[in-house]
């Protein structure tokens, strides 16, 4: 097979699989226009449309469907014979694109991203932060960081960080004069500071002791959509922020900050690698998983 048609056919598979030519160009690192040719040179080659074109959307045709049914297994195949090769080279290599929040991206895979590339230097590591839902497969990403109760439940999820608990917390002005919660009901006599999500939904705080878990829907004038935020309006007296813990162990030392409910907040699994379950697992993503895992036990 000329190498023309083998990249023509990459081309092809990446489009079929996200239906949009800026999508599949990033997969492949190519641009837009590169995508188009190929599949133009494709279609003229075969003689068949392969997709339906609009200005607002792309599609398989019958001809295109009934060769992504024949051709992506095969290229899956040859993807997993090269990806052998790395064994004999004795060390991971390629392009490792992972989409994860913010939270996860500044407490476990920034801290040990110069540690990571020191001792793969033949992978590319791509991170996107982003607090909202991600298709990761649509998007191209090889996989994501998310906690358990956000990892889509077809997926392989793989724990790579230590367990996790919250803190609440408020600066010593703004509780001066005010009575100390012990109970999270005691939440609402409180200016929160609340955690808005990307979709437009609002954290509700959870707590459990003994066996008896409870969510608060705390009120405040403020709302945050990012945890360093919380944190700063913490430290400057607007309210109480619950936040994660490794987050707020300075200010706690410092004295900026003080503690609330800590027998309410419990330990939660840490952050969670998934990835496709149809999906090979490259020497690249392997080598990430374990590195995380030896930071997440260390």
């Amino acid at each position: 097979m000329q190498a023309d048609n083998l990249s023509h056919l990459a081309a092809f598979a990446a489009l079929a699989r996200h239906c949009s030519f800026r999508r599949a160009g990033e997969e492949l690192g190519l641009s837009t226009s590169a995508v188009s040719y190929a599949i133009r040179s494709l279609e003229e080659r075969l003689g068949v449309n392969l997709f339906n074109r609009t200005t607002r959307s792309v599609a398989l045709t019958d001809a295109g469907q009934r060769l992504a049914e024949r051709l992506l297994p095969a290229l899956n195949d040859l993807g997993d014979a090269l990806e052998e090769m790395n064994h004999f080279r004795g060390s991971a290599s390629g392009t490792l694109r992972i989409n994860t929040s913010r939270a996860a991206s500044y407490m476990l895979l920034m801290p040990m991203a110069a540690r990571f590339l020191a001792a793969y230097p033949d992978i590319r590591l791509e991170i996107a932060e982003d607090d909202s839902f991600v298709d990761i497969v649509a998007s191209g990403f090889d996989a994501g960081v998310r906690l358990l109760e956000a990892v889509p439940e077809d997926m392989v999820a793989v724990q790579i960080g230590p367990a996790l608990r919250a803190a609440v917390v408020a600066s010593p002005d703004y509780m001066a004069g005010r009575p100390l919660p012990r109970h999270p009901d005691e939440l609402l006599r409180h200016e929160c500071v609340r955690y808005r999500f990307p979709s437009g939904r609002y954290y509700k705080w959870e707590f459990e002791k003994d066996g008896d878990a409870i969510e608060v829907d705390v009120t405040g004038r403020i709302a945050l959509s990012d945890v360093h935020a919380e944190l700063r309006a913490a430290v400057d007296g607007i309210g109480i922020s619950c936040v994660p813990e490794h987050y707020a162990r300075d200010g706690l030392q410092s004295g900026r900050l003080v503690r609330m409910l800590d027998d309410w907040c419990p330990t939660i699994p840490g952050f969670m690698l998934y990835y496709p379950r149809q999906r090979r697992v490259s020497s690249a993503l392997r080598a990430f998983i374990d590195m995380a895992r030896q930071t997440g036990q260390g």
